[in-house]
């Protein structure tokens, strides 16, 4: 059920829901390793889900190159008397602005003139187009 070649940052995978005994659940996700968290709530764990899901292949998978697992169909889970499962479905690309650092160089081609008006005015050429296609994609 990963729709990666549709949308290469949107997940779907299944997670299990197990009631604590002081209140609230756990979950975990069978499919993704270590990706665990809780709530006190359903709907704050289905927040804090999707967070840990997008957090976790974020970084263990976009991040390393390695392929993101196939999601467990949600009928073949075996599940305890008192958990059930949901789909959980993430975006990346939060995770990628918030914690992507890594710099990709670019080569571009600007009139003689108006670099060298920029350069006279100390323009910072990699600040100002950060900043014009953050502006342009409507994006943080």
């Amino acid at each position: 059920m990963n729709n990666k070649e549709n949308h290469p940052s949107t997940y779907v995978y299944p997670a299990i829901f197990t009631p604590e005994p002081e209140g609230g659940y756990y979950i975990h996700f069978p499919d993704i390793e270590n990706c665990f968290t809780c709530g006190d709530t359903v709907e704050e764990g289905m927040i804090m889900a999707k967070d840990a899901l997008a957090l976790m292949v974020y970084t263990n998978y976009e991040e390393t190159g390695e392929p993101a697992p196939l999601s467990t169909p949600i009928k073949s889970l075996k599940l305890a008397k008192n958990e059930f499962a949901s789909y959980v479905i993430c975006n990346t690309a939060e995770c990628r602005r918030k914690f992507g650092t890594k710099a990709v160089k670019k080569t571009l081609t600007i009139p003689e003139w108006l670099n060298y008006e920029a350069e006279k005015a100390h323009i910072n050429f990699s600040k100002v187009l950060q900043e014009a296609l953050k502006e342009k994609l409507n994006v943080n």
